[in-house]
């Protein structure tokens, strides 16, 4: 049950992370800055103290007496996850939701779910899956050949790319994706992707946080026997500070560059809706991580974690760019090949589930 259940919560992740950027598509009159920065403001300040109050007691404590190392290295991968998520937004723009997610998303998987074991390969700690393990134990081999496999269906979804951008004319590209750029998609996406992938390495750096959260939880609840399901709520506070630092910098800037900081009050555009939709997008953007976190208390931080969640977020988003016909047009072929590469990355999300079940 515990597997079933770390797999649910992941899925419940993966669609609300898949689906986030969706009522940023209902936004009018904005430029692209004005909406992220306030999208994000939900996703990074706002919703995560709140998710932290509501199931964490004395979440401000246990912040506040963390030692400066792990609050100073959990912030130092938030800046860094916050320019791969920075421009995750771009890739968004230049691919749209099917093609730029498979990706990005990709790329994420596979360096979020292999740097950390290589690094306690090096610095071994109890518990902590290291590539050693990987590579040694069938299980650990099995989770490695869902991992070669994600990266196999990245490559056949960026053939599918390269294919639509043979076959239909710029106009056509255009009428689902408004600023579709095949190039400069794919040098956006790819390096999002491997900088995305520091998430992970904060929710590492920030584990003794939870940690905390987690023996004072069972201290109150002697009887249970497995972990708090929400003890990385603490976690996502220090580590998404450091990605609205990098966000607030650079859409400031952009804001003096474009001179749009008037969209904020602009009453030519439908303020209300705008800012509803900016929230909405930024509430789910943070409940992927919260369900994340659910799920990471019943599988563990490892490899199959992370690989499992980016790869339900693929799913769910290539169903959006499918519904938003993203692929509309496009020869049976490549339609073809794009389902393909679909399909690999979900069977990369069976082997990697059945591998943690056998650990």
């Amino acid at each position: 049950m515990q597997i079933i259940y770390g797999i649910f919560y992941h899925f419940l992740g993966g669609a609300a992370s898949g689906s986030f950027y969706v009522p940023y598509n209902k936004v009018k009159g904005w430029h692209w800055e004005s909406f992220w920065i306030i999208g994000g403001l939900f996703s990074w300040l706002i919703v995560p103290p709140i998710a932290a109050w509501l199931t964490i007691p004395h979440f401000g404590e246990i912040i506040s007496q963390t030692s400066a190392s792990t609050f100073g290295w959990t912030f130092f991968w938030g800046v860094l996850w916050g320019v791969g998520g920075l421009m995750y937004g771009l890739g968004m723009r230049y691919l749209g939701m099917s093609l730029g997610n498979s990706v990005l998303l990709g790329f994420t998987s596979a360096f979020g779910a292999l740097a950390p074991s290589i690094y306690y390969n090096f610095h071994p700690e109890a518990g902590k899956t290291t590539f050693h393990d990987l590579l040694t134990t069938s299980w650990g081999q099995i989770v490695l050949i869902g991992i070669v496999l994600c990266l196999l269906g990245i490559f056949v979804c960026g053939r599918a790319g390269v294919l639509k951008e043979r076959e239909l004319s710029e106009e056509k590209k255009k009428e689902s994706v408004k600023e579709f750029n095949l190039v400069k998609g794919l040098i956006v996406c790819i390096v999002s992707g491997i900088l995305s992938a520091c998430f992970n390495y904060g929710i590492e750096a920030g584990s003794p946080m939870a940690d905390v959260a987690n023996a004072a939880w069972k201290a109150a609840n002697p009887a249970e026997t497995g972990n708090f399901l929400y003890r990385n709520n603490v976690i996502y506070i220090v580590l998404l500070w450091g990605g609205l630092t990098t966000n607030l910098i650079w859409c400031l800037f952009l804001n003096i560059r474009n001179r749009s900081f008037g969209d904020y009050t602009n009453k030519k555009t439908p303020l209300a809706r705008n800012y509803l939709f900016c929230a909405l997008a930024g509430t789910l953007w943070f409940l992927q991580f919260f369900f994340y976190g659910m799920g990471e208390s019943k599988l563990g931080n490892g490899a199959s974690s992370w690989i499992l969640h980016m790869s339900f977020i693929i799913l769910v988003a290539n169903l959006w760019g499918f519904a938003l016909k993203e692929w509309k047009g496009v020869s049976k072929k490549t339609f073809t090949t794009i389902i393909i590469g679909i399909i690999t990355i979900i069977a990369s999300v069976i082997l990697v589930g059945y591998g943690n079940s056998i650990k």
